[in-house]
């Protein structure tokens, strides 16, 4: 069991380093003016596929195992309120490590907003402002019944 935590969280550690390598080299040649609403989907496409996925699963229903249930994303009611998951990427829950010193609040948006709305019909975007709000708020991490 123990072999099998190393490696999990060795993958997850080489999926950000090679996340973070790759937002480094497209932020040195894009262009000013910010990103645009298709650049930011594909971020946020691109931050659950390397990083999100390798416990919530490609169709984002989570799983189990080993002990450890992995809550499902897709079709997920809680995610209804964008400040829910936000807190829970800032500050962590349960075996779910915090994000805040790995993803910029533009990548934490960007993931956020593809996952509300690519595996539930929640259309409202994530905004850097709503990020920058529920740090600067820092409320309580909600009840969670992790077993969804």
């Amino acid at each position: 069991m123990m072999m099998n935590q190393m490696l999990r969280y060795g993958s997850l550690a080489f999926g950000v380093a090679a996340l973070a390598a790759t937002v480094a080299l497209r932020a040195q040649d894009a262009p000013g003016g910010g990103p645009t609403a298709v650049e930011v989907s594909g971020e946020g496409k691109e931050v659950y596929e390397q990083i999100c996925q390798a416990c919530h699963m490609a169709d984002a229903k989570g799983g189990g195992g080993a002990g450890a249930v992995i809550p499902a994303l897709a079709g997920n009611p809680r995610l209804a309120d964008k400040d829910y998951p936000t807190v829970i990427l800032l500050k962590g829950r349960g075996g779910m490590p915090w994000f805040s010193d790995i993803l910029t609040p533009e990548q934490m948006a960007a993931v956020l907003t593809y996952v509300r709305g690519h595996f539930n019909d929640y259309q409202d975007p994530v905004t850097v402002a709503d990020i920058e709000r529920v740090t600067t708020a820092s409320p309580p991490v909600p009840d969670c019944n992790c077993t969804q």
